[in-house]
């Protein structure tokens, strides 16, 4: 991934402790991981319940620990649907799965959709499809940006994995999943307006001229409040 990220680095040289070390900086800073809507994120298809969102609750940090595990159940099919707290301008997709058939091959990804299952996945046309690495590394998968400049929800189709290649009906196991992006929180301004607009007339009405009792930490408020 160190290749990805030389644009960030902002030195001028290029070795290659330096830059693989680098790595972190970047993918914390483009993180959209606090942006997650953890609550809403469900899954079909998965052996274990609820062991899609904690792949996916797992930090940078956490990259590399393959438990938890997400596991196909009856086939090797997966979706994972994916909400975030605001609208983001999606740039890749962080996933870590293995070098075994196991490792999925084909991602479909559908963006702002609530009706996707299995029947509408493999009929409806999917926004991007990538194809995936079979490795036990963390693949970055860039996305075409304007097509994902307005995501509110993505939905991850894992449609097959690398046992077909092989005849081997094996589940699919996906160990970390990521995303990188920027986030814009929805319906900002008219948030802060309400906000500030809100407890002033009140503090005006019950203590005076509210300028002079923040400057003095008058009325209980702390020195500097």
């Amino acid at each position: 991934m160190s290749h990805c990220h030389d644009e960030h680095a902002g030195h001028g040289h290029h070795d290659h402790e330096h830059d693989h070390s680098d790595d972190i900086t970047p993918a914390i800073q483009h993180s959209l991981y606090q942006h997650i809507n953890f609550d809403a994120v469900n899954t079909m298809n998965e052996a274990v319940s609820g062991s899609g969102k904690a792949v996916v609750k797992k930090t940078w940090a956490e990259r590399m620990q393959v438990e938890p595990e997400l596991v196909s159940d009856a086939d090797e099919q997966i979706i994972v649907n994916v909400p975030f707290t605001g609208q983001v301008k999606l740039h890749s997709i962080l996933l870590r799965s293995s070098p075994s058939p196991s490792a999925p091959r084909t991602l479909k990804l559908f963006v702002n959709r609530e009706d996707v299952d299995f029947d509408t996945a493999e009929e409806l046309q999917p926004t991007q499809t990538l194809e995936l690495a079979r490795t036990g590394e963390v693949q970055e998968l860039p996305v075409k940006r304007a097509l994902f400049g307005k995501v509110q929800r993505l939905t991850l189709f894992f449609e097959d994995n690398f046992g077909v290649e092989e005849d081997e009906e094996v589940t699919t196991r996906i160990s970390y999943l990521g995303f990188r992006g920027e986030w814009m929180q929805l319906g900002r301004a008219p948030a802060n307006i309400l906000y500030e607009a809100a407890p002033n007339p009140n503090d005006h009405a019950l203590k005076g001229t509210g300028v002079n009792q923040v400057g003095g930490g008058i009325g209980g408020r702390g020195p500097g409040i």
